[in-house]
């Protein structure tokens, strides 16, 4: 995640007029209304090019094979790196890694390793000595909000799409076939988990030009009664909800939390890193919006994926039957 973008006082008060005023967003969606998506598979399997709006990133899935943990020698290995450079946008900085970009990965890793969504069971050898490391990298090619959701996005969108060397064991030995021996096989993936972040904007303290204050000494009395007239930092139900922040409303969000949620209705996690509090009930509301468009994606995502699997295989029966014409 990079450096907030430093926006002038117009700009600050042009957005804020527009969400708490006239309840619009400055690119005419609704407030629960996400980007539009767009999923592209490589020629190689696990390679993944994802667009939300204006955000690009790409993602590879490779597999090596190497020795599983000693305190999980029945579980293989799933590592997610990310590259987040200047290229991207000039808020980040190169050769360096923030807070948030290790807070983004985490998030991810929960998402989708915590929750069960890969199976790592599946990717044992032989148990103790040997096992499928499965290697997500994740590069930005440009930036413009939701880096957690895309990313999420991709991720899943390549383990689902990527297909490892087939191997088997004879006795204490394995041998792993290349691609011409045996077909590659499918990851095991058990559900696919969508991350969608909300971000909640408190309206504005408006002060006029004529307003005087006077100072005196409060007494413990005023005080307390002060401190129970005063309107609680928490969020309430006047205040505005986004879904699918671009970099500039980011900028201006008082807080945010990712919600990760799958088809069947599970949570998988509800991250949410300081900022104000968040009521029950807005909670609540923001699971029931998470999940519908978690349906929504997850649907695209199994479109994609059907549809690059039958460019696959439509010139590979093309070829056979021309082979059988040709006997």
């Amino acid at each position: 995640m990079p450096r907030l973008i430093d926006l002038s006082t117009n700009d600050k008060d042009f957005f804020q007029s527009l969400l708490h005023d006239a309840g619009t967003r400055y690119d005419g969606r609704q407030f629960d209304q996400m980007r539009d998506v767009d999923i592209s598979f490589g020629d190689s399997y696990g390679h993944v090019n994802l667009t939300l709006g204006k955000t690009k990133l790409v993602v590879r899935i490779s597999a090596e094979v190497s020795k599983p943990y000693e305190d999980r020698p029945h579980e293989g290995i799933f590592i997610i790196t990310t590259d987040i450079s200047a290229m991207a946008s000039p808020q980040f900085e190169n050769m360096r890694q923030s807070e948030d970009e290790v807070l983004l990965t985490r998030l991810i890793e929960k998402a989708i390793r915590r929750s069960n969504a890969l199976d790592v069971e599946s990717l044992v050898i032989s148990a103790g000595s040997a096992c499928w490391i499965i290697r997500a990298d994740v590069h930005y090619l440009n930036f413009d909000g939701g880096l957690v959701d895309a990313t999420c996005l991709g991720v899943i969108a390549g383990l689902l799409h990527f297909r490892r060397p087939d191997t088997s064991v004879e006795g204490n030995s394995y041998v792993v076939h290349s691609l011409e021996e045996r077909n590659p096989i499918p990851l095991s993936i058990l559900h696919i988990p969508i991350s969608v972040t909300f971000s909640f904007f408190k309206p504005p303290v408006k002060t006029t030009a004529n307003t005087t204050t006077t100072i005196k000494k409060d007494s413990p009395d005023d005080y307390d009664q002060d401190m129970e007239d005063a309107a609680p930092n928490s969020i309430a139900k006047s205040d505005v909800i986004l879904v699918d922040t671009t970099a500039k409303e980011e900028s201006l969000r008082d807080s945010y939390m990712t919600i990760t949620i799958n088809k069947n209705r599970e949570l998988c996690q509800v991250s949410k890193s300081g900022g104000t509090e968040v009521d029950g009930y807005v909670i609540m509301n923001c699971a029931s919006t998470a999940y519908n468009i978690a349906t929504k994606l997850t649907d695209l995502i199994q479109t994609k994926l059907k549809q690059d699997e039958l460019k696959r295989t439509t010139p590979a029966l093309v070829s056979e039957l021309q082979a059988e014409n040709d006997r």
